[in-house]
């Protein structure tokens, strides 16, 4: 039986040069996939180069629907941050690009799997734990496998003719529908403030001096309508990335923890990721008790951080996602939310699932609160805290008078 081989494929330097090492090193025939989550990319091109690279077969495949659908509404649902600043973009598409990839393998019946990812970076986890979830066939990574570093592969690439125009960036850049994560070059100085021309998404000179606003309605944890008008959900987020970006807003810069234990300088441009998570994060805070808020926001950072390490397919993901999505049945409603400069806050909000009762809240004559029923409260609530201070208070007095009549006796 020959070998066959398939393989993620973007077209860049280290796709291409596995596709040559499993021709030359393993004797493979290679089926390409390149699955479309919003990259940008022309498949057309991709999949000329694919060719001219002699593969066997290559599927271009349009996912980006499936991908907003499947993996970044979740994600909104779970106000998914990792570390507080990281919307998961590369993290969510690469198990929906792992699945799509083990449809056609299953289709072509290969024999093994391979990726392009180095040993370095987390999507080599994430592709593995995907693919080894749903296959036993053997994966090749030989970035990973050979320590291969980008001069080495630019040697190999030019010995064996493969067009390496397209590759020579300033910037390494991995981009999707939800984010577009921007490393290398002049960004490995954590200290150096990233040039201008590293975004493209993110107006970052000559910005208005009047505010943007955007209204987005929520149901059941769903983003459905902005500015008042009924979106498709590609539609959608392509509509605020657009006009979050043009005001400044999403850009992220931090220092990420990666799975391997490396910390990197990490810098992502999120217009709607930002937009779409901060409004429905509040919304939870008006429509959710403070006790389902509190517990929920340990849910989604333990979510963040499943799917960040590549663990999508963990049973304990599918737990979290049974939680979450049961919270999100009351979660309908509006927010309001200004954009100036890059700044980014929400101004008002507003549900019938609101928790928020003028009546109690104000602070006039109206207030239906009574304000006697608090005194026995906050005695209540206190009690142990302060009976725990007083205990600590007769102790040191207690202290200082054994210290003091230790010090009459030495005299």
């Amino acid at each position: 039986m020959t070998q066959k081989g398939i393989l993620a494929f973007s077209g860049g330097l280290d796709t291409s040069v596995v596709v040559k090492y499993l021709q030359d090193e393993h004797d493979m025939d290679v089926i390409t996939v390149t699955v479309d989550v919003g990259q940008g990319d022309d498949g057309k091109k991709i999949a000329a180069k694919a060719k001219r690279l002699g593969v066997k077969r290559h599927y271009n495949i349009d996912a980006r629907e499936e991908f907003v659908n499947g993996y970044i509404f979740p994600s909104i649902k779970a106000n998914a941050l990792y570390q507080k600043k990281y919307c998961l973009a590369t993290a969510l598409a690469r198990p929906l690009i792992a699945k799509k990839v083990l449809e056609i393998a299953k289709k072509e019946r290969v024999t093994s799997l391979a990726h392009g990812c180095s040993g370095k970076g987390n999507d080599q986890v994430r592709f593995d734990i995907t693919l080894r979830s749903g296959s036993n066939l053997p994966i090749i990574a030989p970035i990973r496998d050979k320590n291969l570093d980008r001069v080495t592969e630019l040697k190999f690439a030019k010995r064996h003719g493969i067009d390496i125009e397209t590759v020579a960036k300033k910037f390494s850049i991995d981009q999707n529908l939800w984010g577009r994560a921007i490393e290398g070059g002049v960004l490995e100085d954590p200290y150096r403030e990233p040039p201008d021309d590293a975004f493209i998404w993110v107006k970052t000179k000559n910005l208005s001096d009047r505010p943007a606003y955007l209204e987005i309605k929520f149901e059941g944890g769903i983003p459905v309508r902005v500015d008042g008008k009924a979106m498709e959900p590609l539609k959608l987020i392509e509509y605020v990335n657009k006009k979050a970006g043009s005001a400044g807003v999403g850009i992220v810069d931090h220092i990420e923890d990666r799975v391997v234990g490396i910390k990197s300088r990490e810098v992502y441009e999120t217009p709607a990721a930002a937009c779409l998570i901060e409004a429905h994060s509040d919304l939870e805070k008006m429509v959710h008790t403070k006790h389902e808020n509190r517990f929920k926001s340990l849910i989604d950072d333990e979510w963040s951080y499943l799917v960040y390490s590549g663990l999508w397919q963990d049973p304990l993901k599918t737990d979290l996602d049974g939680f979450i999505e049961a919270s999100q049945k009351p979660i309908s409603g509006t927010v309001r939310l200004k954009l100036f400069k890059g700044g980014l806050r929400v101004i008002g909000r507003k549900s019938e699932r609101s928790l928020y009762s003028h009546e109690i809240a104000t602070y006039g004559t109206e207030s239906t609160f009574d304000q006697r029923l608090a005194r026995g409260f906050v005695e209540l609530w206190g009690m142990q805290s302060t009976e725990a201070n007083k205990l600590q208070r007769r102790r040191k007095r207690r202290c200082c008078k054994k210290k003091h009549l230790g010090s009459d006796m030495m005299r």
